[in-house]
């Protein structure tokens, strides 16, 4: 699976976002990471093989989570769906 990463300054929490690349709120929850210096790596699911595309799907429902984006997986125990700022900034004490 091709994971993107992106340096931040805050890098306390491991955060993987599975995202789509034409999602705008996928383009939100980027930008609110960027904006507060948080290190991240994320994934665009839509550009996966099929192979990629079903263990991420496998690991979202494992978690308890909704097969939905954008989906945030913090410190390999937190996993948000959608675009919930306050959640966020809550998890990564920001």
């Amino acid at each position: 699976m091709h994971t993107i990463k992106v340096q931040g300054r805050n890098n306390k929490h491991r955060v993987l976002l599975y995202v789509l690349s034409t999602c705008p709120w996928c383009k939100k929850e980027k930008q609110l990471l960027r904006d507060n210096n948080i290190e991240f790596e994320y994934v665009d699911v839509d550009l996966c093989n099929d192979e990629d595309y079903e263990k991420i799907r496998s690991d979202i429902l494992s978690r308890g989570g909704r097969f939905s984006f954008p989906a945030v997986i913090i410190d390999d125990r937190i996993l948000i769906n959608g675009f919930r700022e306050d959640e966020i900034k809550k998890a990564l004490e920001i």
